[in-house]
C-alpha cells in the first residue's frame, strides 16, 4: 500500500495528524486545502500540495477527505472542481468527514455511475487518536473492500469496523456522538459540583476515572479542563454540527432523545456566544460557577 499516492483534501487538526502518519509510514500524499496556509506543516513534512479536489483527484488512485460540515463535502465532491470530476476511473473515494448519511449515500452512487467506489469512513478518538495513529474508523460501503481498507488505515488506526452500505458510517458515527454527548456534560457538570464542594479536582479526576464513571472524555478532556487547556481536539462548533445531524436522523426513525437535545442546545448556547472554536471541553467555560474562586 506504500507505493500507492494518496489524495487527501482537508488538513485541519486531524487531517494534519492522519496525513502526517500516513507520510511517516512512507506514503506518497497530495493535499489540498481551502487555506493553503493550513497546509503548510503537512507540505513541510513531505506532502505534495494541489490547487483543487481536482488536481488531487486526477493524480491519485485514493482520495481521501476530512473537511468541517457536510456543505464542504457536498463542494468538494459535487463541485466543478470536485473529486468527482477529476477522479480517475476504478479510483476509491474516501470521505472521513462526519457527514449525514444521505449525502455518503449519495456520493456512493454518484461514484458509481462514474465506474468508481466511494465509502463513508468517520472516525473517532480526537486530535490525540490521530496523531497517535490511534483513531476508530467506522465504514458504509461495499464489504468487499473492507480487507484493503484495513491494510490502508494501518498507519493510522487501532480498529477499522464496517457497518453495512453507505450510509452506515456516518449512522454509527452518529451513535458514537450520542454517547459523547453524555460524556461531554457529564465530565462539565462533575467538575463544577466537585469544585463547589471544595474538593481537589485532581484526586476527583483520578478516582472516578478509576471507577465506574471512566470514559474516554473524562481522560483525555479532564486534565486540559483543570489546566485551563480549551484548545480544540474537536471544535465545539463542528460537535453541534454532529448533533444536528443525530437529532435529524433521529427525526427520520421517530425517535426522541432528549438528552441529546439538551446537549445540542447546551452547545448551540456556547456557539453563539462566540466560543464555537474552543474545544468541546470549552462547554464548562457556561457555567458560571466554574470562573468563581
Amino acid at each position: 500500500m506504500s507505493s500507492v499516492k494518496l489524495g487527501f483534501i482537508g488538513t485541519g487538526v486531524m487531517g494534519t495528524g492522519i496525513i502526517k502518519n500516513f507520510l511517516k509510514n512512507g506514503q506518497e500524499v497530495v493535499v489540498f486545502n481551502r487555506t493553503k496556509a493550513h497546509a503548510q506543516p503537512v507540505i513541510e513534512a513531505g506532502a505534495t500540495w494541489a490547487e483543487s479536489p481536482h488536481a488531487v483527484a486526477a493524480q491519485c488512485d485514493i482520495v481521501l477527505s476530512m473537511v468541517g460540515f457536510p456543505q464542504d463535502v457536498e463542494t468538494i465532491y459535487f463541485g466543478s472542481d470536485g473529486i468527482l470530476a477529476g477522479a480517475r476511473k476504478g479510483a476509491l473515494l474516501i470521505d472521513m468527514t462526519t457527514s449525514t448519511p444521505t449525502l455518503a449515500k449519495k456520493i456512493a452512487a454518484k461514484a458509481a455511475e462514474k465506474g468508481l467506489q466511494a465509502v463513508d469512513a468517520p472516525v473517532s478518538g480526537g486530535d490525540i487518536g490521530a496523531k497517535n495513529g490511534t483513531l476508530t474508523i467506522m465504514v458504509g460501503g461495499d464489504k468487499t473492500l473492507l480487507s484493503r481498507l484495513q491494510q490502508l488505515f494501518a498507519p493510522i488506526a487501532a480498529s477499522v469496523n464496517y457497518f453495512g452500505p453507505a450510509g452506515s458510517g456516518q449512522h454509527a458515527k452518529m451513535a458514537n456522538q450520542i454517547m459523547i454527548a453524555g460524556t461531554m456534560t457529564g465530565l462539565t457538570e462533575m467538575l463544577v459540583y466537585a469544585k463547589a464542594a471544595g474538593l481537589d479536582l485532581d484526586e476527583t479526576l483520578k478516582v472516578v476515572g478509576g471507577g465506574a464513571g471512566a470514559n474516554w472524555s473524562l481522560s483525555n478532556y479532564g486534565p486540559r479542563i483543570l489546566q485551563g487547556d480549551y484548545t480544540p481536539g474537536f471544535f465545539a462548533k463542528h460537535f453541534l454540527k454532529d448533533l444536528r445531524i443525530a437529532l435529524d436522523e433521529a427525526d427520520n426513525m421517530h425517535l426522541q432523545l432528549p438528552a441529546t437535545q439538551l446537549a445540542k442546545q447546551l452547545y448551540g448556547q456556547m456557539v453563539n456566544t462566540g466560543k464555537g472554536n474552543l474545544g468541546t471541553q470549552g462547554l464548562i467555560t457556561m457555567n458560571d460557577r466554574w470562573d468563581q474562586a
